[in-house]
């Protein structure tokens, strides 16, 4: 999963830091070009911290202490069901790879 972030992270960039010119386009000077990319780093900065700050703004909102602590006790109680039920499959899947002996 963190592959696929890197890669859309890596296109973006790509797809930012390229300057796609047209044939019947006249070319402009580099002053123009990355005032434009600026802009549009400006902008999609701007869009990220609105973004942030109101993701931020409703979990504050949304913030029990007593839902958390439950919070807390459901995802240490799944980790250990978790990894217990993996164990379980590893050892049923080497038994059946490793066959009787």
């Amino acid at each position: 999963m963190g592959a696929r972030y890197l890669l859309v992270l890596f296109l973006v960039l790509l797809v930012l830091g390229c300057e796609v010119q047209g044939a019947h386009v006249p070319q402009q000077d580099e002053a123009t070009s990355s005032t434009l990319l600026g802009q549009v780093q400006e902008s999609l900065y701007g869009y990220w911290g609105t973004a942030k700050s109101a993701a931020q703004g409703l979990y504050e909102k949304s913030y029990l202490n007593g839902m958390d602590e439950k919070i807390r006790d459901m995802y240490s109680k799944s980790t250990a069901a978790v990894s217990t039920y993996t164990g379980i499959f590893t050892d049923q899947l080497l038994s059946i790879l490793k066959g009787e002996q």
